[in-house]
């Protein structure tokens, strides 16, 4: 490896694309074991945040993102159902919480909410927060005014995918451009809550385009808090059904340069588990994958069952993360400062920084 090797495992917004496809050039071994270097600097290694995704409103998109089965321009025979009623998504949310799930996802098809919309969903993000759930939501652009009002409702998480490169962007979408996706971001992070931004990987772009993604993503003035890294699920009646299957490698490869260049974020595996063997979700833990989607559907596509996610976990000796709420910031740092003195006691630690 590069002497460059020495730098990873800091928080860098300066990543040029050279040195992103330095790192996807990488012999496979040698990524994978500086992405595990890179992750147990910051985090427990054998922990596993999890998620659960609900859909509160269905189908009826008026956008055109070629990958989504959601979108009113394709036949993809998904039924279309209108905004969810609170109480359901409470019913939701609580056997989400029964079946170990720390955080709860609510995704509506919308271009973006209508001020209409806004008291039912804000209401959700309050329900959900009493059950001592973190919340996440992902609801298509938002303004300003939008973003505070789901902050000031307690919103931990807001869920906006860059999905892809800048180039490769418009071969994909057209109902939306890439600027609005990165000013719904500044507006999220403008009103106090935590960004959960990643990508999908098998649209057909090249190695250089999946560098581009994690360079928008990396160079951004903060790193998302939750980058969900996610493989095409190939649907039946959208422009994307017959696109080639992803080389898995390639995957596990955008994992583990996602992790060394945002150290501190959680890399969600995320769509297409389902298609995916345990070998190789195993791989993408090892590689610092360290947040999945839990339960039957991701919106509207398959999932691994939540049973069979525990079965695996156990086999590999991993354990969900735990949700903890702080009152004050000297408690995060005791917590944290307590993770890096049981690190740097693992006889597999090795400090990366210090070599």
């Amino acid at each position: 490896m590069s002497s460059a090797s020495s730098t990873y495992g800091e928080i860098r917004h300066d990543w040029s694309r050279r040195q992103v496809l330095d790192l996807f050039a990488l012999p496979f071994n040698d990524l994978l074991f500086t992405a595990q270097m890179v992750h147990r600097q910051h985090f427990d290694a054998n922990r596993v945040q999890v998620s659960t995704l609900c859909s509160i409103k269905t189908g009826a998109c008026p956008e055109d993102c070629t990958y989504c089965p959601q979108s009113a321009r394709y036949d993809t025979g998904l039924e279309r159902e209108k905004l969810m009623k609170v109480e359901k998504v409470l019913e939701e949310a609580r056997a989400a919480k029964a079946s170990g799930a720390t955080r709860f996802c609510m995704g509506a098809a919308w271009r973006s909410p209508k001020n209409k919309d806004m008291p039912y969903v804000t209401q959700m993000v309050q329900e959900v927060k009493a059950l001592g759930m973190e919340t996440c939501m992902t609801l298509g652009m938002l303004s300003d005014e939008q973003a505070k009002g789901l902050a000031d409702a307690g919103l931990d998480y807001y869920n906006h995918n860059l999905d892809t490169s800048p180039e490769y962007y418009g071969d994909i979408i057209t109902t939306r451009t890439y600027e609005d996706r990165l000013n719904t971001l500044a507006n999220v992070r403008a009103a106090g809550m935590k960004v959960c931004a990643g990508g999908i990987i098998g649209l057909g772009e090249e190695e250089k385009d999946r560098a581009g993604l994690l360079m928008q993503l990396a160079n951004l003035s903060e790193h998302p808090e939750s980058v969900p890294i996610n493989m095409l699920v190939k649907v039946a009646g959208t422009p994307l059904e017959n696109n080639k299957d992803l080389d898995p490698f390639e995957f596990i490869r955008c994992i583990a340069v996602a992790r060394i260049m945002m150290p501190k974020s959680h890399v969600r595996l995320s769509a297409g588990r389902e298609s995916m063997n345990d070998e190789m979700q195993s791989l993408a833990f090892l590689a610092g994958a360290n947040s999945i989607f839990y339960g039957e559907k991701l919106l509207t596509t398959g999932n691994p069952e939540a049973n069979e996610d525990m079965q695996l976990f156990k086999r590999l000796g991993i354990k969900p993360e735990e949700y903890q709420q702080y009152e004050d910031e000297s408690a995060v740092e005791a917590e944290l400062q307590a993770k890096i003195s049981e690190q740097e006691s693992d006889p597999f630690f090795y400090d990366a920084a210090k070599a």
